[in-house]
């Protein structure tokens, strides 16, 4: 009885730790993985559910979401979902031309848009995000950093100081890193300085660009950014549901599925 208990344990420690490195889990991954039956897993499942540990999905889980407040650090993201956004990154620079106008949002799919950016030679790169920055200072680029207060968390700048210096500026495109994306309501932040930033990075650009992988959807934080009519295009990942899907296109959003 305790060798079955502890296998129990070990075996829902395994679901916690994938979700917590993948944002995610599929029953039939899980299933296969461990040698389990699909059922077994449903009720580990719904064991860590009623403990708040996970959100049970149609075919698999999702982190939690704890609440609107919930703000985890950049160093905490850049450890999830690195094979898709790595792909988000690919895609996003196509959209990119030599000598275009780049507004680049904190974040850490923003963070590999920049590295994947530097194939090219001839960018004006604007963002109010100190690693950003850092990461293309031996590059070509012409890159403005925001003024503003730095916020630990995000390595970002923000406050009156970063959207005074948008204000003036005139961008092709934005490419905006997205903590909640829900098709109803919009695009939002779990905080409100961060989210006046971004909004005036979006008042500026002549393409608006959300870039999230698909565990960001239907997902609310606490501060609004802008609903989706401001968005010209979505880029995700193959996680994308069918419903997130049909939303962002029947709301008139360019879907980019890498």
């Amino acid at each position: 009885m305790d060798q079955n208990s502890m296998l129990i344990e070990e075996r829902r420690q395994h679901v916690l730790t994938t979700i917590n490195r993948d944002g995610r889990v599929l029953v039939s991954e899980l299933s296969d993985a461990l040698g389990i039956s699909r059922i077994t897993i449903r009720k580990d499942l719904a064991y860590l559910e009623e403990r708040g540990l996970l959100q049970r999905t149609h075919g698999g889980a999702l982190a939690p979401r704890s609440g609107a407040l919930l703000d985890p650090t950049l160093t905490e993201k850049e450890q999830q979902r690195l094979q898709e956004k790595h792909r988000i990154a690919e895609a996003a620079v196509k959209l990119v031309s030599e000598g275009a106008c780049i507004i680049l949002d904190s974040g850490s799919t923003t963070t590999m848009i920049a590295r994947a950016l530097r194939s090219f030679s001839n960018l004006t790169v604007i963002t109010n995000a100190v690693n950003i920055a850092s990461e293309l200072t031996n590059t070509t680029f012409e890159v403005m950093l925001t003024g503003g207060m730095l916020r630990r968390n995000s390595y970002s700048l923000v406050g009156p100081p970063a959207e005074d210096t948008l204000r003036d500026i005139h961008a092709d495109i934005l490419f905006l890193g997205v903590d909640g994306f829900d098709p109803e309501i919009g695009i939002t932040t779990p905080n409100v300085l961060e989210s006046r930033v971004n909004r005036a990075m979006v008042r500026v650009s002549r393409k608006v660009v959300a870039v999230c992988d698909s565990t960001k959807f239907s997902r609310r934080s606490l501060a609004l950014i802008v609903p989706p009519s401001a968005v010209h295009t979505v880029i995700t990942d193959k996680g994308i549901s069918p419903a997130d899907l049909e939303a962002l296109r029947s709301a008139g959003i360019e879907v980019i599925v890498a």
